[in-house]
C-alpha cells in the first residue's frame, strides 16, 4: 500500500529556466517522508522532540526521467519494501501529468538522537510499516 503526498512545484523549487533544480526533489521527498510518518502514527515533532528519535536517510538511488516545471502538480508515492529492526527500505515515485518524473529507492534508519546510534523502530511504527508492505514481496522483513 503506497502513501501519496501531493506537491505543487513552486518558484522556490526551480532554476531560471523554470525546471525543478534536482536538489529540490530531495527536499520534496523529505517533506513526503515527514507526512508519511504522521500517517504511520507518529509525526516528526513528536518523534524528534518527545521521543528523541530521528529517521535519517542513509541511502538514495535516484533516476531522473523527465523534467518537472513551475506549476506542475506532482504525486510522490512512497512504498516500504523491507522493514528491518532499525531500517526501512522504500521505493519512491514522482509522477505528474501522466508521466513518471523521478523514481528510486531509499533507506531510512531509526536513530536515537541522544546516543547518535541506530535503535529499533518503535513497535507502532514498525507495525504500520509492515502493514503497508506490498503483498507481492516475499516477506519484506529482515
Amino acid at each position: 500500500m503506497s502513501f501519496v503526498h501531493r506537491e505543487t512545484v513552486r518558484f522556490a523549487h526551480v532554476d531560471a529556466a523554470g525546471i525543478v533544480f534536482y536538489p529540490r526533489f530531495f527536499e520534496m521527498l523529505n517533506a513526503a517522508v515527514e507526512d508519511w510518518f504522521a500517517v504511520l502514527g507518529r509525526d516528526f515533532r513528536a518523534l524528534h522532540l518527545e521521543d528523541r528519535i530521528g529517521t535519517p536517510t542513509v541511502r538514495l538511488d535516484t533516476e531522473f526521467l523527465a523534467p518537472a516545471m513551475l506549476g506542475d502538480l506532482l504525486d510522490i508515492a512512497l512504498v516500504p519494501l523491507r522493514v528491518g529492526r532499525s531500517s526501512c527500505n522504500y521505493r519512491f515515485t514522482f509522477t505528474g501529468g501522466g508521466m513518471v518524473r523521478l523514481k528510486g529507492q531509499g533507506v531510512l534508519v531509526c536513530m536515537d538522537l541522544d546516543a547518535k546510534a541506530a535503535r529499533p523502530w518503535p513497535e507502532a511504527i514498525a507495525g504500520s510499516l509492515r502493514a503497508a508492505l506490498p503483498s507481492d514481496l516475499d516477506d519484506g522483513v529482515a
